[in-house]
């Protein structure tokens, strides 16, 4: 998602619901209280880490995505309020970015999972990035039974979008997984200790500790 007509559209759109409802699973399954430095894989516009170091004061984040246009609209975002000392974006994909840290405090990712040719790289990733004992929260869309079932999801919740929103929407719904295969995946990364569950009527979430 780096065209600017789809950055424009992601940028308007109201995401308060779904981004609150991390935050609040983070909290709920974790900690009220985290502390250290945190990596978002797939920040997109820098909505998550700045919720994150807005309700945590003694944490940073560490962000990356591939989207230049998303990266350019976070920085405006986080510059906005003043938190540069403790936000970074970094530019890059999955496998081979040069991250600052070889381990970190928690690994968090919001709707990534499904725009991955292969799921397992954030897997691995998980696997690699995360301090023992670091928190894992890795919340995506999740894949309605019938096609039909994803136009019902896009009218009841983007109803009022642009259109190009809208497609992206829809197209990210029919890409989302299942939460039996999450949990496949799971299992062929080393990572089955971790739960997957839907947390809400379109997503699943995947919770646990490294």
């Amino acid at each position: 998602m780096d065209g600017k007509d789809q950055t424009l559209a992601y940028a308007q759109a109201d995401f308060t619901e779904p981004n609150s409802l991390f935050v609040r699973l983070f909290k709920e399954t974790f900690s009220t209280d985290f502390t250290g430095v945190m990596l978002d894989l797939g920040c997109g516009p820098a909505d998550i880490p700045i919720l994150f170091v807005e309700e945590f004061p003694a944490c940073q984040v560490h962000g990356v995505d591939g989207a230049a246009n998303m990266l350019r609209l976070g920085r405006k975002n986080i510059a906005g309020k003043g938190l540069q000392n403790r936000v970074v974006l970094l530019s890059g994909t999955l496998p081979g970015i040069n991250l600052p840290r070889a381990l970190y405090d928690a690994v968090v990712s919001n709707s990534l999972l499904h725009h991955l040719q292969d799921p397992m790289i954030l897997w691995e990733a998980v696997h690699t990035c995360a301090n023992k004992g670091a928190p894992i929260l890795i919340m995506d869309l999740m894949r309605p039974e019938k096609e039909e079932d994803a136009f019902a999801i896009v009218e009841k919740y983007s109803g009022d979008e642009p259109e190009i929103l809208r497609k992206d929407f829809y197209n990210s719904l029919l890409a989302a997984y299942e939460v039996e295969e999450v949990r496949v995946q799971l299992d062929k990364a080393g990572l089955s200790h971790l739960t997957v569950e839907a947390v809400s009527g379109r997503h699943l979430a995947v919770k646990g500790r490294r």
